[in-house]
């Protein structure tokens, strides 16, 4: 069978995660892996529609696409990204219609589940048939076992082809309103309070409900606030993977773009931050996701920590919960403060208005008083990957990572927790004792919250 492998690493031959699917393809010898480097070669797959075609002619006479990509800020890459987008500029939808497909990607498990959904959701949009998911941790092919379930994946994508097997979509298609944002004038009354308001935006003049939701934001204000639009800046390139700022969080291309200057004039800045986009089949654009990566620079910290994040978005936002999930876990892991999102997918320009106005002014007032919510799983979850992974086997790399979290304090490892420990080691040994051991489960009866009642009474 023919296998066309859509590789979405920038880094291309080097990729880790091709280095899985060359493992297949030794494993797997009476089939053909066509590799092709979609990321690496993402600028002239654009220029030339030639080679565009060229690889649509091959997936067209594939039996199976397997989409293999590393993980850059909770999705695929940019490039990737790009490329997906160009099926749909082109009307490229039915070549891939029928196609079974699967998703290969390598990583630290940051996340990765949103990437994931978002190719399966791609594929289901696309009429392909999805077999299965597989992420591997970034050093799995080292480990005996790992190779052999990785195998066992392959086993599994190329058996329900060559069996032509039934596969079932996951996603619904997204149902996109033919709805026209009329705003009002708007109330110019919230005052920021010293306090910097900062949009972010990648509208086109097509976008017209999202410049139009931007617009309305901004006539909120008292006094004008800072609007940037992503396209009026100078970016050369998206994240190469390079990881040359894990020293120094210094970035390859700072020296030749816009980039740097933006994000730390305008970005770091900033106590309100609104992010502006239009959805593109089931994430913003590619622009915005060069953005996401390029932010990279700045390695695995919360470099927009205590600050104040809201989304305005024209699309069909309530059907598509993934995009909400990714927002989210960046804001978790970022350790800021969602005010709100808005989108224009509730079809009713007076709610928008409301929206509007209450993200304006709930993001000032959040602003001043320095509320952020407190960590849930994502924000949790996110903190502890990373301080066990930059503390391990990325120290050496990501240098500039380390040096941060000293100063953050985010190495608080309980087996550290010497008081805590010790309370532990008395427990246990109590709880071996009959007598002892009743008292704690007849005190366990009423709660384990004496001490938080005292401070109830305290209040």
């Amino acid at each position: 069978m023919k296998i066309v492998v859509l590789n979405g690493s920038p880094k291309g031959d080097n990729s880790v995660t091709i280095h899985s699917v060359k493992y297949l393809q030794k494993k797997f010898p009476e089939h053909d892996f066509n590799i092709i480097d979609i990321a690496k070669r993402i600028k002239g797959i654009e220029r030339n529609r030639v080679t565009f075609d060229h690889i649509m002619e091959a997936i067209a006479a594939a039996d199976g696409v397997l989409w293999a990509f590393p993980l850059y800020v909770l999705m695929v890459p940019a490039p990737l990204k790009r490329f997906i987008e160009l099926i749909y500029e082109r009307g490229a939808e039915a070549t891939f219609s029928g196609k079974y497909a699967a998703a290969i990607s390598t990583s630290i498990h940051f996340y990765d589940h949103i990437a994931h959904r978002y190719i399966q959701g791609v594929c289901d949009d696309l009429d392909m048939r999805f077999v299965a998911s597989f992420s591997a941790d970034m050093m799995d092919l080292m480990d005996d076992r790992e190779r052999s379930r990785l195998v066992q994946f392959g086993e599994h994508f190329l058996c329900t082809i060559q069996n032509q097997y039934p596969t079932a979509k996951r996603y619904r298609p997204l149902v996109r309103r033919d709805f026209a944002y009329l705003p009002d004038a708007g109330s110019h009354s919230i005052e920021v309070g010293g306090k910097k308001v900062v949009v972010v935006t990648d509208a086109r003049p097509e976008d017209g409900n999202l410049q139009q939701m931007v617009d309305r934001l901004c006539a909120a204000f008292a006094s004008d606030i800072v609007v940037v639009n992503l396209r009026d800046l100078k970016i050369v390139s998206s994240c190469i993977g390079c990881l040359q700022c894990g020293y120094d969080n210094e970035c390859v291309f700072d020296e030749r773009d816009d980039f740097l200057a933006f994000y730390l004039d305008k970005v770091l800045k900033a106590d309100l931050l609104i992010f502006a986009g239009t959805m593109t089949d089931r994430y913003f654009s590619a622009l915005w996701k060069t953005y996401f990566d390029r932010s990279f620079f700045m390695g695995h910290r919360p470099s927009l920590y205590g600050k104040q994040l809201g989304f305005i978005i024209s699309g069909p936002l309530h059907d598509n919960e993934n995009l909400r999930e990714f927002f989210e876990g960046y804001a978790g892991w970022q350790h800021a403060n969602i005010v709100a999102f808005v989108s224009d997918d509730v079809g009713d320009s007076q709610a928008i208005d409301t929206q509007l106005e209450a993200l304006a002014r709930q993001g000032v007032a959040f602003a001043k008083s320095g509320y952020v919510q407190p960590s849930s799983f994502l924000g949790v979850g996110a903190q502890k990957v990373f301080r066990d992974e930059v503390w391990g086997r990325l120290r050496t790399v990501f240098q500039a990572d380390h040096r941060a979290y000293v100063k953050l304090g985010w190495y608080d490892f309980p087996m550290r927790d010497i008081p805590t420990h010790a309370m532990a080691h008395l427990g246990t040994v109590g709880m071996s004792i009959p007598k002892v051991r009743k008292q704690i489960q007849e005190m366990l009866k009423h709660g384990v919250s004496f001490r938080h009642r005292k401070i109830v009474e305290k209040a």
